[in-house]
């Protein structure tokens, strides 16, 4: 019984005492703000044929179903061009400022809110990369995505050589810029509850959010213990790993349920899933590169084969690191690949990005050193020291976050 209380106290300790991933959910963070500005600014020509009020889905047929299915969007608030353009600038900044890493708590609602916006105003426009983006921008919300690779884990660190030089008479007095906007967002959530715009549901969630970040602050500035602080640490650590837990799940659970139907349908099994896309003119960027491939029946038939193979097996690999690596660049690879030959650029980004989650720390923290170093050679450091300073190389943030900025990751 000792041996079993020590190891349920160590399974605690490792849930509460960290939140776990840092490198995986900044690149989680990263990968899927990219994705969905790279979709936003390429479309921004289409804007108003796809979400906007000259779509052929009208904003009355849209009003219908929403109220029928109950999604949320705010571009059913109006149907003015100023409010449609409003929104997506907003979705267009706050998947830029999540990608820099500013005020990642913030950002990453209202990017939840820009995808949800304009996902379910035009259900019909997405495909399985955007349902990817849908559910991943949810899981963001309660993931600690800025604690390393953002400017939040910068201004963190800045914030804690200063007290050591003792440079901040008091922790947490600095955060302005996080007060004034968290009383702004307070504000416009004030309107919306007061104009009836928001369900029940999304208000509860809006107005916990906004007071979970009130009470952060609050604690960070005015608690005279450690211990209040250390409370929400371990909250909101464990509600980290467990929405790192649901992220990991999903990927697997895409991948196994997409083998699984492949297997069911007859294309794949005869091995002549993949030729027919590649004769589909909308599926042919490049029209010589996909005849290309087509022309190699083996080849077709290796890609099918080893494509449901990959895809069932994923899962059970998690258990073995060496083998789930190999799996994981044979995925990305062929994602990749997808990209290219099928020109489904977003689609894959989205499945990169997704499985990102499972690359090894080791890794990431390899890349991360390599763009510090190619950071430093185009900027190099230490060009305006002070006399007697010495120049720093360039380093990888730290994962851990301040113990006393509000408004941060």
């Amino acid at each position: 019984m000792n041996r079993i209380a020590v190891s349920i106290s160590r399974g605690i300790a490792r849930v509460t005492d960290a939140a776990l991933g840092p490198y995986q959910t900044a690149v989680i963070r990263i990968g899927f703000a990219a994705t969905w500005l790279l979709f936003l600014l390429r479309e921004f020509p289409h804007r108003q044929e796809m979400y906007g009020p000259d779509g052929p889905w009208k904003w009355d047929l849209a009003q219908r179903l929403v109220a029928d299915n109950h999604a949320f969007t705010i571009l059913m608030w109006s149907d003015s061009q100023v409010w449609f353009e409003t929104v997506y600038a907003v979705a267009v900044l706050s998947a830029l400022l999540l990608l820099a890493g500013w005020r990642t708590r913030t950002m990453s609602v209202l990017f939840m809110v820009g995808v949800l916006s304009l996902q379910n105003r035009s259900i019909f426009m997405g495909d399985g990369g955007d349902n990817v983006i849908h559910l991943m921008a949810i899981y963001l919300v309660f993931t600690r995505c800025g604690q390393v690779w953002s400017l939040d884990a910068r201004r963190a660190r800045l914030a804690r050589e200063a007290r050591a030089r003792g440079d901040l008479p008091q922790a947490g007095t600095q955060d302005r810029v996080g007060l004034v906007l968290w009383a702004a967002l307070g504000l416009l959530l004030a309107a919306a509850t007061g104009t009836g715009r928001l369900s029940p549901g999304w208000l509860a969630i809006f107005w916990g959010l906004w007071a979970v970040q009130a009470l952060w602050w609050a604690v960070g500035r005015l608690a005279r213990t450690v211990e209040p602080r250390i409370l929400l640490d371990i909250i909101a650590n464990a509600v980290h790993n467990a929405a790192l837990l649901v992220i990991m799940a999903e990927a697997c659970l895409i991948y196994a349920t997409a083998g699984w139907y492949k297997i069911q349908g007859s294309r794949w099994q005869d091995g002549t899933a993949v030729y027919y896309p590649l004769h589909l003119d909308y599926f042919s960027p490049w029209p010589a590169l996909s005849d290309l491939l087509a022309s190699h029946g083996t080849m077709v038939m290796l890609v099918t084969y080893g494509t449901v193979a990959v895809q069932v097996a994923f899962p059970f690999t998690l258990i073995n690191r060496r083998v789930k690596n190999v799996l994981l660049a044979a995925m990305m690879t062929e994602h990749a690949v997808i990209a290219v030959v099928l020109g489904l650029p977003f689609f894959s980004l989205a499945m990169i990005a997704a499985d990102a989650v499972f690359l090894p720390t080791s890794f990431l923290r390899r890349l991360g050193g390599g763009a510090a170093r190619a950071r430093g050679r185009l900027f190099p450091p230490g060009a305006r020291k002070l006399p007697g300073q010495r120049a720093q190389g360039p380093r990888t943030p730290e994962p851990a976050e301040d113990p006393h900025v509000g408004f941060t990751a």
